[in-house]
């Protein structure tokens, strides 16, 4: 009989990618998310449509003792959502809320094995002011001084999830994700992140035309390509590892610098002009060494390699947006394009 497993957000970029590896593994997988996936139909056997935010809705999704529960649903996205302060609220309720019931149906199902994405936004601001010298170990979460309310509501959720493992026995996995990217990929309309929003601007700047990058652009980060993501993901979620763990690539780059990068994958040349934006702190990257120690694995492969599907990927999707934008049959609409919302939105 095939194992089972449960994915929250199972409509969304990593939810696609972690079903699609379920399935090839030979689970029965039930999905469930406010959508469908976007960009592809879910491999999930079982696809339901539900608000976990609703008590009911999530005890009626666990019926049953699922073998892994995978919990990624969260009110999220890239800088231009998490960081202009409007949307704080919203992000820490929804994201709480859908934590605190699925907990809560999975001890009354007896379901022990949870894997719980946290986010690299936990670890304190004032670690990381010097974009060259980051300081993101897992045990420097404490004290806590998390940059943004969507990093303190996930610093919550983790004492929450460990909570549950010391006082009913259950085995909850924690995976602090550090900027995830890759194709299918959410890539227009504010909640981007930075790779994406670089490989759209890029893909759409003409001849000679500026790619603009919040900030200085001196800010620097790591970035993981989703089929690292997803091994990390496993391996943690079935190891007796019950502290959180980074999961993200230590190749550390400015924001310049990647954009440099997925001009080099484009076969372009354009100016980069810096422009007010959100930036988000100075300098972030992922310590692996806990998780080498801990799991015999750390993520290895090389930015350039991810970038390269990434960028041919969100330029197709470019090229299809412009192709519809250009049909002279075609009605204007009262919203603006997908285009035109990322010149908008564009979350760097």
């Amino acid at each position: 009989m095939s194992k089972t497993a449960l994915v929250c957000g199972a409509g969304g970029f990593i939810g696609t990618h972690l079903v699609r590896r379920l399935k090839r593994d030979g689970f029965w997988v039930r999905g469930v998310d406010l959508k469908f996936p976007e960009f592809s139909e879910s491999e999930a056997d079982d696809f339901i449509i539900a608000d976990l935010r609703d008590p009911g809705n999530v005890s009626a999704i666990v019926d049953r003792r699922f073998d892994e529960v995978y919990q990624l649903a969260a009110d999220m996205g890239g800088a231009g959502y998490i960081f202009t302060g409007e949307h704080d609220a919203a992000i820490m309720h929804n994201s709480a809320t859908i934590n605190l019931n699925v907990l809560e149906s999975c001890k009354n199902r007896a379901i022990k094995r949870i894997f719980y994405s946290s986010s690299a936004c936990i670890y304190p601001e004032h670690n990381q002011t010097d974009p060259n010298d980051p300081f993101t170990r897992e045990d420097s979460a404490y004290p806590a001084n998390p940059d943004s309310d969507y990093g303190w509501e996930k610093l919550f959720s983790e004492r929450l999830y460990m909570a549950y493992n010391r006082n009913y026995g259950m085995h909850c996995r924690i995976a602090r994700y550090h900027n995830i990217f890759g194709p299918e990929g959410t890539w227009t309309g504010g909640r981007e992140k930075a790779p994406a929003a670089i490989c759209r601007k890029v893909a759409m700047a003409g001849d000679g035309q500026p790619v603009e990058v919040w900030g200085d652009g001196l800010q620097t980060r790591t970035f993981l390509y989703i089929d690292e993501c997803i091994e990390g993901t496993l391996r943690l979620a079935r190891s007796s590892v019950d502290i959180p763990l980074n999961i993200g690539s230590d190749e550390m780059v400015s924001i310049n610098k990647l954009v440099g990068m997925v001009m080099k994958v484009a076969g372009k040349a354009n100016p980069i002009r810096n422009i007010p934006g959100p930036t988000g702190v100075r300098g972030r990257t992922s310590h692996n060494d806990l998780i080498e120690q801990r799991l015999g694995w750390r993520p290895s492969e090389p930015l350039m390699k991810g970038l390269q599907p990434t960028y041919a990927w969100i330029e197709a999707q470019v090229a299809k947006v412009r192709g519809r934008n250009q049909r002279p049959a075609v009605a204007a609409t009262n919203g603006a394009s997908p285009l035109a919302a990322a010149r908008e939105h564009a979350a760097t």
